[in-house]
């Protein structure tokens, strides 16, 4: 048996899905799968929050014929290199320390993935954690050592602490209440996922991480399985929000085997969801939001609370709608 197909199947065992008569294992569905004539499908990006900017980019590469990786990371570097987005890159709200730390994670079609974690002064994350993906026998670095390997690669040092940024981390101390705040600026982790005109699935997550956090806290956004998870041969999913709450739930690899079982992205982002809430009475303080994307190209978000928006590419416009969310 092919190493791959025995971590699929382990995987579907392992978490309790038994294949009955009217059930194909996962080996069965991706041989059944239409095959994809290279350039035949019509892309789509979609992304966590109102990040038009990001999407556009992301959509304009893979109308030229780029790859989805590739759109992954132009598009998130485009929120990175905003200075008024305080939860991303430049301008990244700090630790209580007032550092500045960034997380982010990307995953390719072939189910190859790079992150880093707790890395200081570099402004592009994604394209970091892309070159601990291609140019490394590793998935994960961090902090001075994840800095390091960016400088050897050729990034550059950047003060990432804006003005603006200093002075609300500032204004903070004055209380020092740490409270995650639902929602804050209608912003938060970036989470993408792209389809390329080959059908190929890619995605990527980039985040400054929670506002005022503990000095090396880190979130579920580079962490394999929570923060995104890609399977070419169903789909993929991302998450933003309390990233504790998502770690616990390993929510993106949950929403997408809930999609190799059969579900819809919008259904499987619902489950997800579902299982946090279940699983925490206090889900009324903090908020998680998915999106998901199938192999046909079909989307869907959640969220616990109202407040979370999606961006997409819709017949070639870019749109920003609001998710459906649980605490109604």
């Amino acid at each position: 048996m092919k190493r791959r197909t025995f971590i699929q199947n382990s995987a579907l065992g392992g978490l309790g899905i038994v294949a009955g008569a009217n059930e194909m294992t996962a080996t069965q569905v991706r041989e059944e799968q239409p095959m994809t004539l290279p350039g035949s499908v019509t892309p789509v990006v979609v992304a966590t929050w109102n990040v038009p900017a990001s999407v556009q980019t992301a959509y304009e590469l893979l109308s030229q014929g780029g790859s989805a990786l590739d759109a992954i990371e132009q598009g998130c570097r485009v929120e990175e290199a905003n200075a008024e987005g305080q939860s991303v890159g430049l301008g990244g709200l700090p630790d209580r320390e007032g550092q500045v730390t960034l997380d982010a994670c990307i995953m390719n079609s072939a189910g190859d993935y790079g992150a880093v974690v707790y890395l200081k002064n570099i402004m592009h994350p994604i394209s970091v954690a892309r070159k601990v993906m291609e140019e490394t026998p590793h998935v994960l670095m961090a902090g001075q050592g994840a800095e390091q390997f960016a400088i050897a690669q050729g990034f550059e040092r950047t003060n990432l602490l804006t003005d603006a940024s200093k002075k609300a981390w500032q204004e903070w101390k004055r209380t020092s209440e740490y409270k995650p705040i639902i929602n804050i600026e209608n912003h938060d982790t970036i989470g993408m996922l792209a389809m390329d005109q080959n059908g190929d699935i890619a995605g990527g997550c980039t985040t400054s991480g929670l506002a005022y956090k503990m000095a090396g806290r880190v979130g579920d956004s580079p962490i394999i399985g929570s923060g995104l998870f890609i399977d070419n041969h169903v789909g993929g999913a991302t998450a933003t929000g309390l990233g504790e709450e998502v770690l616990k739930t390993v929510g993106s690899f949950l929403i997408v085997e809930l999609m190799r079982q059969g579900l819809s992205p919008q259904q499987a982002c619902e489950k997800a969801i579902g299982r946090i809430v279940a699983k925490n009475q206090n889900f009324e303080n903090f908020q998680v939001g998915y999106i998901a994307m199938d192999k046909q190209g079909n989307v869907g978000s959640y969220s616990i609370h109202e407040g979370f928006s999606v961006t997409q590419s819709a017949h070639g416009k870019i749109e920003n709608r609001p998710s459906a969310f649980f605490n109604k």
